[in-house]
């Protein structure tokens, strides 16, 4: 087998797309940091039981495992940053009130979440910690839909759903503890005949409203009238629903909708998750994930309200990948005012290449400018003049 082979899942990032990934990277945080969010780099390996600390199976299974030959303690190259800031915030800065955490870095999938997804993506995100009410989820989602528009995405979509929803059903029917990750499947597949045969082994009244919630997607208006008609009167379904009604009302995105069976991230977020889509993104599934995780600060020493996203830069960076246009090319030579002309462009914030010889024209890059030396003065003319 050749040297040079990545293994499956495992690529370089080339520089136009490594440049447009830290561009993205860049503008994200600024984002973020003028909205009052603390950049954050956790480490990428950490001991297990806290890296997985209160994220569930799926974390466990796209996690990669090795020992620790120092401590022999079982260790883990990190799938997700979002419950590394949760330490941070709960151990670490011990800080009263709320909290805004945002980072980017790198994680690592034992698996693909889709055939051409990377298995090493670069994530960056925000998180909010301290604030139980709507308002925090308001702003996290407003933040979201933001991160998206300055990469470019014009049609965002942002789809809604409330584990606490089938997190009730299931709790009053105790013959549905044993089936719930098939009935999870199930719904989240939205594989109704499944779900009759697993169905039919709970109580007819829980059986008719998980039936139900696989019908339960679309137009916010329609889809809360419907499930408030024929969902179970319980007081955590009618918050979950309020809730839904409140912040689909609030959020400013190009469009709206619910899905009451989507279930991802079903036994890590607490209330409200979020996913968003594009059409003219030219991407496979959601770009973006978020929603509210309350519980999982509590293993750290301290429960804390929560509520976040985050999204792959790798897959948001295939939209539309940039190359420098108005690059300069700058002649060789030690002359000191050229020296000094280049390094004036370069502050400003221009990508100057001074040439090694004649011969040194870096095909990657467009050059459309380039210094000249004019009446004794070095000037930038458009190239041919």
């Amino acid at each position: 087998m050749a040297r040079w082979l990545l293994p499956e899942g495992i690529s370089d990032a080339l520089p136009a797309e490594a440049q447009h990934i830290e561009l993205l990277r860049r503008r994200l945080l600024d984002l973020y940091r003028v909205h009052g969010y603390e950049l954050v780099i956790p480490p990428l390996i950490e001991y297990l039981d806290s890296l997985l600390t209160g994220t569930g199976r799926d974390l466990d299974l796209r996690t990669f495992k090795l020992v620790d030959q120092l401590s022999g303690r079982q260790l883990g190259l990190r799938a997700d940053i979002t419950p590394q800031t949760a330490r941070i915030d709960a151990h670490i800065l011990n800080r009263r009130g709320v909290v805004r955490l945002c980072y980017a870095g790198s994680v690592l999938h034992t698996r693909p979440a889709h055939p051409l997804a990377t298995r090493q993506p670069l994530q960056v995100g925000a998180e909010l910690y301290g604030h139980a009410g709507l308002a925090a989820d308001v702003e996290v989602q407003g933040l979201a839909v933001d991160s998206l528009r300055l990469a470019g995405l014009t049609d965002v979509r942002l789809d809604f759903g409330h584990t606490g929803v089938v997190k009730a059903l299931l709790a009053a029917d105790a013959a549905a503890q044993p089936l719930a990750d098939d009935l999870l499947a199930a719904l989240g597949a939205k594989d109704r005949a499944a779900l009759r045969v697993l169905a039919a082994q709970l109580a007819p009244a829980t059986a008719r409203a998980l039936d139900v919630l696989v019908t339960l997607h679309g137009a916010p208006a329609a889809v809360l009238a419907q499930a408030r008609e024929q969902l179970p009167a319980m007081p955590a379904i009618a918050r979950a629903l309020d809730d839904l009604a409140e912040l689909t009302a609030a959020v400013v995105a190009d469009a709206v909708s619910i899905d009451l069976s989507d279930l991802h991230g079903y036994r890590y977020y607490t209330g409200v998750n979020f996913a968003a889509y594009s059409r003219t993104a030219g991407l496979q599934g959601a770009v973006l994930r978020g929603g509210r995780y309350d519980d999982i600060g509590r293993a750290f020493g301290r429960a804390r309200a929560a509520t976040g996203f985050s999204i792959d830069l790798r897959e948001l960076a295939r939209v539309d990948v940039a190359t420098d246009a108005a690059a300069v090319l700058a002649p060789a030579g030690q002359d000191a005012a050229l020296r000094a002309k280049v390094a004036e462009l370069r502050a400003a914030g221009e990508v100057v290449v001074q040439q090694l010889d004649s011969s040194d024209v870096p095909e990657t890059l467009e050059f459309a400018r380039e210094l000249k030396l004019v009446n004794g003065r070095w000037c930038v003319q458009s190239r041919g003049r």
